[in-house]
């Protein structure tokens, strides 16, 4: 059976999704094991190949937590074969039209509500043979708003049957909007955008997912009606750890030294 994820948000549940974007069966076991409520495979920004994808959500999947991948780009192929493989969900970046949104439908929704080709090979072994029957309704299909244009779509895109929700991603809308990339934004044009994208969303009855730069960013979410949020990176979080331990040891060092 496939994991509802729609139920977990309907209920009014949040989430803190781990995001993976080493290319390692290790680290993604690592980061499964800390207790996040959700996962995801970064195929797009991450350093991640299909192969090595497919690999990851196999140790992932032997853990609580649900997991999704973020797929490259809007394109029927990679979306048809990252949900074959048994992904509970997909993130697409740059949906930034109607038309987009229903492309991205289109992959990844059965008739007849899209044309998925259906070879779940995978997917069957997962949630078993009745795979067909329910995908439709299980399978979470986010589109990412991280664009002007975007925004300026966004009731529209919310309005497409078979779109679940949308994922901010606050460095490309920081971009885009004229100010430098951030997860975790100040510039108050940036950060009204993204309050407004969760307030939409809410009022259509959708799902809203957001990436941000730190704890803080991520209570601010919550309480702005985001129904999960995605810590960081695991390479963020792995280089900010050991830059910490390695300055702790210079600062030692240093202190030594200079006590002689």
């Amino acid at each position: 059976m496939i994991i509802d994820l729609h139920a977990h948000f309907e209920n009014g549940g949040k989430a803190v999704n781990g995001w993976c974007a080493i290319p390692s069966a290790v680290t993604a076991e690592i980061m499964g094991r800390q207790g996040f409520d959700l996962m995801t495979v970064d195929l797009q920004h991450g350093l991640i190949d299909y192969q090595m994808a497919l690999t990851m959500l196999q140790v992932l999947q032997g853990l609580p937590a649900p997991v999704m991948a973020r797929v490259p780009w809007n394109e029927p192929g990679i979306l048809m074969k990252c949900l074959d493989s048994g992904f509970s969900g997909v993130i697409c970046p740059m949906v930034n039209t109607v038309d987009d949104a229903r492309k991205l439908v289109q992959s990844t929704r059965y008739a007849p509500l899209g044309s998925r080709s259906f070879g779940p090979t995978r997917a069957n072994l997962v949630y078993g043979g009745g795979y067909a029957k329910t995908a439709n309704a299980k399978i979470l299909v986010l589109a990412m708003i991280e664009t002007r244009e975007a925004l300026r779509n966004l009731d529209a895109i919310l309005s497409v049957e078979g779109i679940d929700g949308v994922y901010v991603g606050p460095s490309d809308l920081g971009l885009s909007l004229g100010y430098e990339p951030t997860l975790d934004p100040t510039a108050t044009e940036v950060l009204v955008s993204i309050e407004e994208i969760a307030k939409r969303a809410k009022a259509a009855g959708r799902i809203a997912g957001i990436h941000t730069g730190s704890p803080a960013m991520i209570r601010r979410s919550f309480a702005q009606g985001f129904d999960f949020a995605s810590l960081l990176t695991d390479a963020r979080m792995f280089t900010s750890a050991i830059a910490s331990q390695l300055a702790a040891v210079h600062e030692k060092t240093a202190e030594v030294v200079k006590g002689y």
